[in-house]
């Protein structure tokens, strides 16, 4: 008997939608959002608008007024919010910034990292209002520190700062504005700074350039990226986090060495100190959980999980903490699900979980009144996703009105309520169920079809849940690029889509178009990614990590210094999932796998072969296959992968699984001397249709399951 084939064709889309009864993003009837995830939001307490992609709040010492900082792809600025009525007092633009935010103790000054310009802005605070910063340099701007996560000694004397790019941390004499002594280096023995790279003049998308000319850089495996500082002026010691690994350097403020390094976990952000300063509480992005350390000597006291269900994979990305003045209790904020959890942490080693109060999209901070009874909450990607069809547009450029979806990032501040002490548990306990009610319907179907049987599983190629048998035997995962539904689909009948921003019809792409006619028309499938960067992460990985997710947006938004290299796709390790990627799931189950063009890097010239950017894709790939380079015809792909498919017919067997990167879709825009786009889209749809077509003539059609992802 034949077995079905199966083939799923899958469009990043921000607009599409299908017909009546469907789960559609956007505003639901009870008021919840549903986001383009599936995830849903009900955030408790005041939503406050506020700008691009905000990261990180300071609230004054005073407690009437809180700042925010935004480091999105559109200019930065800190916002100062009046916390009582969810105002906007003040606002002051900045060059450009990255995470580190913070209050002098009298709340007369107010510090933000100056990021590729290799300062601190310093501004004057006083009711409400921030005069123009005077900005002290930490060195010359042409070099590379990168100054992230900072902090002030309480007499105002001294900043220490964590260098992200330099590997480094600074210690600022805040009288003069001088640096009080050279940068201490975290970087092991011997290692020098990963360079930035001299990127060519382009009018097309910084992305294309910076991936079609490989400057990807290869950092240090042990480089630290350090993130957040915290200081503890009793014991005399800066505790910093190293970003790019699972561990918190101990630093000694008088001779400003390294005095330890203590281990945390995976992806170690934020920090707070215990109100007696005995535990070191860290959060660790890429695993979901909270360190709690020794501060005596490091040791790991208890670990404590920040996940909504019990069997949670990474990816929840707890990135942010906050202490209550009591030292009871302990909010986290996860990232992914978003959600602030609560944890009892008033006895050593045996803290346990409250509860989960339900935010909006992305929080990246909590912080705490200072009477214990508000919580504040910055929320990353706000309260919803937006389509954008008015732009851009090719030959229009990026629009003025903003809907560029690197800028359609707009946040949000939550301001919850607290009950008191004796009646948060049974208001978490409210709380909590809403957060379940928030996870995506899949997820909750999954919960609950663990253990039942189906009748139904063995006539259905795709498992009825995870465990089940299919008859698949091959997998063959096409990943193309930048295009949405509607740019594509958009004149497809009987689809869902919107003919008039239908870039690429028909007469364009008549292979995608038969496609999606024979086999399944999805007009209603979204991503998680907004951009190309988090988008092949999310591809992969099955998630963009702490660190691709803040710093694309300064990679496609504000490259022109150079500082900001394209943070994913093997160029740096820190940019790795907890999970890994596919091909590290596949070797782990004995699966036989092989990447064309995903994850290595062009050799210099066409004739050079290609080379692996993950060591477990060694091995594991075609070495002729070229990459992401819109200057090379996706024609040529398809013949070098179907030369490999009759290669595998004479002998007999192919890898299970197969990633093939098609990425002219993408297309190099109105850049004078390429291809135009829909000459490129052409291109593309031809290569893809071919492809299919020798897969359709091949022996393993019948036992395939063809999974086509437009990235």
């Amino acid at each position: 008997m034949r077995l079905p084939t199966l083939f799923v064709l899958l469009s990043a889309s921000l607009l599409s939608a299908v017909a009546s009864g469907a789960d559609l993003p956007g505003k639901q009837p009870d008021g919840s959002v549903l986001l383009s995830n599936q995830w849903t939001l009900r955030p408790v307490g005041r939503q406050v608008p506020l700008g691009d992609f905000p990261v990180n709040l300071a609230l004054h010492p005073g407690g009437k007024y809180g700042a925010v900082l935004h480091c999105g792809y559109g200019p930065h600025e800190v916002v100062i919010v009046e916390l009582a009525t969810g105002t906007v007092a003040s606002r002051a633009k900045v060059d450009e910034a990255f995470y580190g935010l913070a209050f002098s103790k009298d709340g007369k000054q107010l510090f933000c990292s100056g990021s590729s310009g290799e300062s601190i802005h310093v501004f004057h605070f006083a009711d409400g209002q921030l005069d123009q910063p005077t900005s002290f340099s930490l060195r010359e701007a042409k070099e590379r520190g990168v100054p992230c996560g900072l902090v002030a000694t309480a007499d105002g004397a001294t900043l220490y700062v964590a260098n992200l790019w330099g590997q480094s941390v600074s210690r600022l004499n805040l009288a003069s504005g001088t640096p009080a002594a050279p940068d201490l280096s975290l970087l092991p023995e011997g290692a020098a700074a990963p360079k930035a790279p001299v990127l060519p003049r382009s009018t097309d998308d910084p992305s294309i350039t910076k991936r079609a000319n490989q400057l990807l850089e290869t950092t240090d495996p042990k480089a630290p990226f350090p993130y957040s500082c915290l200081l503890d002026e009793k014991k005399g010691r800066l505790y910093v986090s190293l970003w790019g690994q699972a561990s918190v350097a101990v630093i000694d403020t008088k001779t400003f060495t390294v005095s330890a390094r203590w281990a945390a976990e995976d992806h170690p952000n934020e920090m707070l100190l215990s109100k007696d300063g005995k535990r070191l509480f860290v959060a660790n992005a890429n695993r979901n959980t909270v360190s709690v350390l020794d501060t005596a000597d490091g040791h790991l006291i208890e670990t404590l999980l920040a996940e909504l269900t019990p069997d949670a994979l990474s990816g929840n990305t707890p990135n942010s903490l906050a202490l209550s003045p009591d030292g009871n209790r302990l909010f986290v904020a996860n990232a992914n699900i978003n959600t602030i959890s609560v944890f009892e942490v008033n006895t050593d080693g045996k803290s346990r979980s409250l509860g989960f109060i339900p935010v909006g999209w992305y929080p990246t901070s909590v912080r705490l009144s200072a009477d214990g009874r508000t919580l504040y909450v910055v929320n990353g990607k706000g309260e919803t996703s937006f389509p954008n069809p008015q732009g851009p547009m090719h030959g229009k450029g990026k629009t003025t009105t903003g809907q560029y979806i690197g800028g359609l990032l707009k946040g949000t501040l939550s301001i919850i309520p607290l009950p008191a002490a004796s009646k948060l548990e049974p208001q978490l306990k409210e709380w909590s169920e809403q957060a379940y009610r928030c996870l995506p319907k899949i997820q909750r179907k999954a919960d609950a079809a663990k253990g039942e049987d189906s009748k139904a599983a063995a006539a259905n190629p795709i498992p009825h849940k995870v465990g089940d048998a299919s008859p698949i035997q091959y997998v063959l995962y096409i990943i193309k690029e930048n295009r949405t539904y509607d740019q594509v689909l958009g004149d497809l009948k009987p689809g869902n889509g919107d003919p008039s921003i239908c870039l690429f019809g028909e007469h364009v792409t008549p292979n995608h178009h038969a496609i999606a006619r024979e086999f399944v028309t999805l007009d209603n499938f979204y991503v998680d990614a907004e951009v190309s960067a988090s988008g092949h992460e999310w591809s992969m990985g099955a998630i963009a990590n702490d660190f691709v997710e803040k710093t694309w947006h300064l990679s496609y938004g504000h490259g022109k210094s150079g500082k900001w290299p394209y943070p994913a796709e093997g160029g740096f390790l820190i940019a790795t999932p907890g999970g890994g990627y596919l091909w590290d799931r596949a070797k782990e189950a004995g699966v036989s796998y092989r990447s064309y063009g995903e994850w290595v890097a062009n050799g210099r010239g066409l004739g050079a072969p290609v080379t692996p950017k993950a060591k477990s894709l060694e091995g594991h790939f075609d070495p002729w296959f070229h990459s992401f380079d819109t200057g090379y015809p996706d024609q040529k792909r398809a013949d070098r992968f179907i030369d490999e498919l009759h290669r595998f017919e004479k002998e007999g067997d192919m890898p299970r699984l197969q990633i093939v990167r098609l990425p002219n879709d993408h297309t190099s825009g109105t850049s004078p001397g390429k291809p135009t786009p829909i000459a490129q889209v052409a291109d593309n749809d031809l290569a893809l249709g071919r492809v299919i077509e020798a897969l359709s003539h091949s022996k393993f059609w019948a036992h395939m399951g063809r999974f086509h992802h437009r990235r």
